[in-house]
C-alpha cells in the first residue's frame, strides 16, 4: 500500500533538479527557480509566506468534548470533505522539464481531488496547455477553470470553454499579470481594469473567482465587480520580489469583504496546521499547491489523494487540540486572539 512517505521519496527522485523536497519547505533552497518551482528573484515573497505562517501561534485547549471536528465546508455549489482545494498548477513543459504530458498532469490533480472529496481547479498557459487541461477537466466532470488576465474577447472564450467542460467556477489570476513564462511566450497578458471585470462577470454563466488580492481596496472592488469569491494570494511568491506573506494581510482583507464574497486564501500551506491558521484568520477554505505537485509526481492520482487525507488527518488533530468543533468556529485557536 503506497504511503505519504513513499510518495515523498518517488517525487524527491522524479522532480530531481527541480525541486528538493527539503525536510522544511521554507523556500530557500528554490529561490530564483522561476521557470520551476521556486520563487522569483531573492525567493524573498515565497519565504515571507512560510515566515508569517512560522510567526502564528496557537492556543492550546484541552478541557473539552470536541474529539470529532466538522472538517466539512459547502463551496460553489459543493460539500466538501475539508476545506482545502487544489490549486491550479500548470505549465508541465515549461516548470517540470515535460517530466509528464498536460493533460495527465491535470487529470491527476482533478480527480485525487475528488477522491477524496474536494476539488481542484486548472491552470491557463502558453500555447495549447488550456485546451489540455480543459479536456481533463471534461473528462473528470468537476473542477474549477482559472484563466490567465488576457483581452477581454479571449478570456470569454476560454470561459465558454469552461462552461462546456462543466466547471463549477472560473477564475482570472490577475497576479499572473507580470508572469516571465507568459511574457516569455509573447502572450498578451495584463493587469485587469475593474470595468473589464465587471463585464466578465455580468458575461460569465459561472460564478467568477479574482485570484492574487493583497490589498483590502481591491478585494472591495472585486466585490463590487460582482466577483463571487477572491482568492488572497501572491502566486507563491513567483511573480513579484517583496510581497508580505499572505496570511499576515488576510485578516484585514477578509475583514471588509466578509458576507459579500468567498474568501479564499493561499501561500505556503504544508501542513493540516497551516489550513488551520488560514481559516482562523478569515479564510472559508484554502489553496494548496507545491505539495500537490510531490502528490502527482510521487503517485498520480493516488499521491495527490493521500496529499489530501493526510492533511485532513492534521487539520482533525489540530482542531481537537484547539478546541474547534467546527471549521465555521476556529477564530479562538490562534494565541493572542
Amino acid at each position: 500500500m503506497l504511503r505519504w512517505e513513499d510518495v515523498l521519496e518517488r517525487a524527491r527522485e522524479s522532480l530531481k533538479g527541480i525541486c528538493h523536497l527539503c525536510p522544511v519547505c521554507d523556500m530557500k533552497a528554490c529561490a530564483g527557480k522561476v521557470p520551476g518551482i521556486g520563487g522569483i528573484g531573492t525567493g524573498s515573497s515565497a519565504k515571507n509566506n512560510y515566515e508569517a505562517l512560522r510567526g502564528l501561534k496557537f492556543k492550546m485547549k484541552l478541557l473539552h468534548d470536541v474529539d470529532k471536528p466538522d472538517m466539512g465546508v459547502e463551496l460553489f455549489g459543493q460539500k466538501l470533505a475539508l476545506p482545502v482545494i487544489g490549486a491550479a498548477v500548470a505549465g508541465a513543459k515549461v516548470n517540470f522539464a515535460a517530466k509528464i504530458a498536460e493533460k495527465e498532469f491535470a487529470q491527476a490533480q482533478l480527480v485525487g481531488a475528488m477522491e477524496a472529496g474536494t476539488i481542484a481547479m486548472i491552470g491557463d498557459g502558453p500555447g495549447d496547455l488550456y485546451d489540455d487541461t480543459v479536456a481533463a477537466l471534461r473528462e473528470a466532470g468537476k473542477g474549477i477553470a482559472i484563466i490567465k488576465p488576457r483581452e477581454f474577447d479571449e478570456i470569454m472564450r476560454r470561459i465558454k470553454m469552461a462552461e462546456e467542460a462543466g466547471a463549477l467556477a472560473v477564475g482570472i489570476d490577475v497576479d499572473a499579470a507580470g508572469l516571465v513564462n507568459m511574457r516569455r511566450s509573447g502572450e498578451l497578458v495584463r493587469p485587469l481594469n475593474p470595468n473589464i471585470l465587471k463585464r466578465i462577470c455580468e458575461s460569465s454563466n459561472l460564478p467568477v473567482i479574482v485570484k492574487g488580492i493583497m490589498a483590502e481596496e481591491e478585494a472591495v472592488m472585486a466585490c463590487d465587480a460582482g466577483a463571487s469569491a477572491i482568492v488572497v494570494s501572491n502566486h507563491g511568491g513567483r511573480v513579484l520580489d517583496d510581497l508580505p506573506g499572505t496570511i499576515s494581510v488576510l485578516p484585514g482583507i477578509a475583514s471588509r469583504v466578509r458576507g459579500r464574497c468567498i474568501v479564499l486564501a493561499d501561500g505556503g500551506v504544508r501542513t493540516g496546521s497551516d489550513v488551520l491558521k488560514f481559516l482562523a484568520c478569515g479564510a472559508s477554505a484554502v489553496l494548496v499547491g507545491r505539495p500537490v505537485v510531490w502528490g502527482v509526481f510521487g503517485g498520480g492520482k493516488e499521491g495527490v489523494r493521500l496529499l489530501y487525507e493526510r492533511l485532513a488527518q492534521e487539520l482533525s488533530v489540530a482542531m481537537m487540540l484547539t478546541s474547534c468543533p467546527s471549521v465555521r468556529e476556529v477564530s479562538h485557536c490562534i494565541s493572542g486572539n
